[in-house]
């Protein structure tokens, strides 16, 4: 929302917190003055008024950078249960994380962070601040958790969609999201409010309360603030629309030599299927073997009368990796479709408390003190695991001893394959399972952010010439708690699961025929636990819980504890009228600022992964953490000014200088000019060179293992292998640059009063952009492009580097590099619509973005083209429209939001049976399109006083009409695929219709 199309409703909504009359204006009169870019209606209408995007602070002066505004009356309208979710909605912000998306955040302790993300260009190129300034980071990525905001206080949220290092330094790339605080808030307030899905999960609950008082004849002033939010999990995804099997995989029955030869009898099929009805075809829930002359036996519920597994046969379908097209799915998937968190389990609270005093006009001083606590719980998956070895059968190897819970019938059944076969023993079997006896795997974080500011402003005279200043430094600390629940140790896991029969004699002592686990009682002593209790993966439902306790390290969980710190120290001055030219008086504003970062943690030994000749080997299936530990300094200076050219135009100018203490020094700009050319139309245009530097985990990441899967060559298909992931960081790396383009229109109609309309077009060139290539893509280098430098990244069972075929992936590190640039291309219209309707107003409001281009290109890869992929996070059109009408203190809104239909990828080639030749560029597949969908949302409100107190009750009802999400395949690689969404989450509303509905009090 523009603030041309919101300052009326700003102006009413500020009005209504502080307790004061609005100013009374003609819509018209009070849009069009604004111009699109003051935020708020100031009771003085010669008062001055900062807007993000400028440092230039001028009465009726807009910024030639687009900024669009919400109010507090927007936000308390739709009553979300953090801002995140109102500000997702708008549509020039796409991709951005969330608790409930992040669940999958395991070792890189992201998990339940609330980020902004402004052209799906990823969350660290996105500015946030708080009331102008910096806030800590919430992880080694740099992001901010803009939950750790007092939600209660802001007064506004301002989004500038363009570059704005030049004004406000690194990272403000595709723009600055900018959380205003209301500082001037007096009286008191509360606030409940209650949340519920239509399924009866997803409770929640926020209270809140704040009181403002001022004192010394007004110019001290005092605020307090407090904020608690509880909300119950949904744990699985308990949701009808996915249990379809709906999954994009490589079609089984592709084969590459039947799309050159020619032959009509061998037609070529497309390599990608997209469709549903399909399932893994390498594990069941307690045991499937997938190979060999026992595939498709798996051990099913524990037979009371035996104590052991019963057997049966799966009924395969065509299979290509890890999945399987028909037959049993529905049998191997059990358990494991759909076990990962649709909603984390939450609890967060805040305080906030600001002093501040004026001494005199020249000298305002302020310090605020803030504290906020979360801690979220989300799963992950069902771990699943392969290529578990079971004894089945006596040899020289094993001992003659032979896994003791598996069913006698299938003992017996591998005898008599043996006798019949003695040329082709078999004496073990590897099995699949998804493990179902263990609880999912996932995350309990706990993250606490302390901010300290002391700070000072004024207004003086000197040389004929009026300054303003303003000074503060700031220090703010994140305290993580990254712990993992459910994460098995991989040792002990593997000492569980080998257990037999005691035989009479043993070294151990233990009585013959008891179950033991081998380690205790074979020839090596070096390797005995006597915890260890044997763990009976064969079929569902004969996992101790002591076995469990064992292999999960009872209770001792992967845990690191990180702290960082942010210190930043700043002063600014500028003034109005320097001196005056043949158009007006030129503004100037000057500043500098010193900042650093810095992050420590600690790591117990037991949680740490093993580093060994370059190749880091994990010890717990995920977790696998080592503390990050690095710091770096930015020191910078900015000039800004504003020259009137003629009248109704002005020219906008900035510079930074900055130097990293990691990189050396670079330079920002920002040229812009805008241009009321009729009292109907302004123009605006800019151009930009932002930048942004790397983030302490690009620059300092220890080597921190995940556990995951990649798709191998083998044998003229794909096999899976389970390895470990390692990032590590590059100290060497260098700032990203970007150029932007932006040329825009401002339209307030006087013919049609109350209408407001802007359109803008922005071209975004980012050069060096830092990155990494995916495990999957250096496999692909590997083994299929031949490239020996992606061999070097990657470790087998040979070793590091050792990529003969056959042989096992173990270890795969990842490096960051400034090697890929990005061209985003698009359009913002927005347009507003306010008129007196019968005894009430009118407010309508449309808000929409298209994306014209997201190309990518890194140099190794295929170029990609990621505007219009619904499949990721930026469909071709993404809008918000809204009517409204109030009324003798009764409101009603209607939201309708969406986003246009689009494709997988753009490069896909969709085809039967008649298919080119499939290439890593142009992927063939049966399917490439993913349909838009429309959200309507309903909010209400009903204001009355009663006891000297105003009190405002309200219900807000999300997709109102309980829209299914698009089904969206993803794939094919990656074994936690199953357990997700089989949608984007993204881009689809996947709760159902929320309701939400509560009570404020104001006195």
């Amino acid at each position: 929302m523009t603030a041309t199309a919101t300052a009326a409703l700003i102006a009413g909504s500020a009005a209504y917190a502080q307790d004061v009359p609005a100013v009374e204006t003609d819509p018209a009169v009070e849009l069009a003055s604004t111009e699109g870019q003051t935020a708020e209606a100031p009771a003085d209408p010669t008062q001055e008024i900062r807007v993000t995007g400028s440092r230039i602070v001028r009465d009726g002066y807009s910024a030639p950078t687009p900024v669009s505004v919400i109010s507090a009356e927007e936000i308390r309208s739709e009553a979300p249960a953090n801002i995140t979710d109102f500000v997702n909605t708008l549509p020039a912000v796409r991709g951005s994380g969330t608790a409930a998306t992040s669940n999958g955040s395991l070792s890189n302790g992201a998990a339940g962070i609330n980020t902004v993300n402004l052209r799906n260009l990823g969350a660290a190129r996105t500015l946030v601040l708080f009331d102008g300034q910096r806030s800590v980071a919430s992880a080694t990525t740099g992001v901010v958790d803009v939950n750790t905001f007092p939600q209660a206080l802001i007064e506004r949220v301002e989004v500038v969609t363009g570059g704005a290092s030049s004004a406000y330094g690194s990272d403000a790339v595709s723009g600055v999201v900018n959380f205003i605080l209301d500082k001037n808030f007096t009286g008191f307030k509360m606030d409940y409010e209650f949340g519920i899905t239509t399924y009866g999960d997803g409770q929640n609950h926020k209270v809140s309360a704040t009181a403002g008082q001022s004192f010394a004849d007004g110019r001290g002033h005092l605020l307090l603030s407090g904020e608690y939010f509880s909300q119950n999990g949904i744990q699985s995804i308990d949701r009808d629309w996915n249990d379809g099997g709906f999954f994009q995989i490589d079609n089984p029955a592709y084969n590459a030599a039947a799309c050159s030869d020619g032959n009509s009898a061998t037609p070529c099929v497309p390599a990608r299927l997209i469709q549903g009805g399909i399932g893994t075809g390498q594990f069941t829930p307690g045991g499937l073997i997938s190979t060999g002359a026992f595939r498709g036996v798996y051990f099913g519920a524990i037979d009371p009368a035996t104590g052991r597994a019963t057997t049966n046969q799966l009924a395969f379908g065509p299979t290509s990796g890890q999945w399987m097209v028909g037959g049993d799915y529905d049998i191997t998937s059990q358990g494991h479709r759909s076990s990962a968190t649709l909603l984390p389990a939450e609890k967060r609270g805040s305080l906030f408390g600001r002093l501040s005093y004026e001494f005199a006009d020249a000298f305002k001083l302020f310090g605020q003190v803030s504290y906020s606590y979360y801690r979220g719980q989300s799963y992950y998956q069902q771990t699943p695991t392969t290529g578990v070895a079971v004894q089945v059968a006596a040899s020289a190897a094993n001992g003659g001893l032979i896994n003791p819970f598996l069913p006698q019938a299938f003992v017996d059944r591998v005898s008599a394959y043996n006798l019949a076969n003695p040329g082709a023993r078999v004496t073990s079997v590897q099995i699949g399972t998804s493990n179902i006896g263990i609880p999912p795997q996932g995350s309990d974080n706990t993250r606490e952010v302390y901010r300290y500011v002391v700070g000072a402003n004024g207004d003086f005279g000197a040389v004929g010439i009026d300054w303003s200043w303003d000074a503060y430094y700031q220090r703010g600390e994140t305290r993580t708690s990254e712990l993992l629940t459910n994460a098995w140790n991989l040792a002990r896991m593997a000492a569980a699961t080998d257990a037999v029969a005691a035989p009479a004699g043993n070294v151990g002592g233990y009585a013959p025929g008891s179950i033991v686990c081998r380690i205790n009682i074979d020839a090596n002593a070096a390797n005995d636990d006597r915890s260890c209790v044997p763990l009976n993966r064969i079929g569902v439902g004969g996992m101790s819980q002591e076995a469990v306790n064992y292999v999960l390290y009872n209770g001792l969980q992967p845990l690191r504890d990180q702290t960082l710190t942010q210190d930043v120290a700043a002063f600014n001055l500028s003034t109005n009228n320097l001196f005056d030219l043949w158009a007006g008086p030129v503004s100037i504003a000057v500043g500098a600022e010193w900042r650093r970062e810095t992050v420590t943690g600690s790591v117990d030994p037991l949680f740490r992964p093993v580093v060994s000749a370059g190749v880091t080997s994990g010890t717990w299936i995920y977790g696998n953490y080592l503390p990050t530990i690095g710091a770096y300094d930015v020191k910078e200076a900015y000039l800004e000014t504003l020259i009137p050219l003629f009248e109704g135009a002005d020219l906008n100018g900035a510079v930074r200088v900055t130097d990293y203490s990691t990189s050396g020094t670079v330079t920002t700009w920002k040229g812009g000019v805008t241009w009321q050319v009729i009292p109907d139309i302004k123009l605006r245009g800019t151009i930009s060179r932002d930048i942004r530097a790397p983030n302490l985990g690009e620059l300092f990441a220890p080597g921190v293992g995940r556990t995951n899967t990649v798709n191998v060559p083998s044998g003229g298909g794909f096999r899976t292998d389970q390895f470990n992931e390692s990032t590590v960081g590059n100290a060497a790396l260098a700032p990203e640059v970007a150029k932007t383009y932006g040329i825009g229109v401002i339209a307030t109609p006087s013919f049609v009063p109350g209408l407001a309309l802007s359109v803008d077009y922005f071209d975004l060139q980012l050069d060096g952009a830092i990155s990494s290539l995916t495990a999957q893509t250096l496999i692909d280098q590997c083994y299929i492009q031949a490239i020996a430098d992606a061999c070097t990244f990657v470790s087998t069972t040979g070793g590091r580097g050792v990529t003969t075929p056959g042989l096992a992936v173990t270890s795969i590190e990842i490096k960051p590099t400034n090697f890929v640039g990005i061209e985003a291309k698009g359009l913002d219209i927005e347009a507003s619509y306010r008129r007196t309707l019968g005894p009430g107003n009118l407010t309508l409001r449309a808000l929409a973005s298209h994306a014209i281009s997201l190309y990518t290109n890194n140099g190794v890869d295929v170029p990609t083209e990621g505007a219009g992929q619904n499949s990721g996070s930026l469909p071709d059109w993404t809008y918000r429209l809204s009517a409204g009408y109030d009324v003798d203190g009764f409101n009603a809104q209607l939201v309708g939001r969406g986003v246009s239909g689009g494709v997988y990828d753009n490069s896909y080639i969709v085809c039967s049976t008649d298919c080119p030749v499939s290439t890593v560029a142009n992927r063939t597949v049966n399917r490439n399109d993913i349909a838009g969908a429309f959200y309507l949302d309903f909010n209400t409100s009903y204001e009355f006083e009663a006891g000297g107190g105003k009190f405002e009750a309200f219900l807000s009802i999300r997709n109102l009409l309980d829209t299914d999400p698009v089904l969206v395949g993803n794939g094919p690689t990656g074994n936690n695929t199953p357990a997700y969404p089989q949608t984007n989450r993204a881009l689809y509303d996947v709760l159902g219709r929320v309701f939400r509905l509560g009570m404020r009090i104001r006195i």
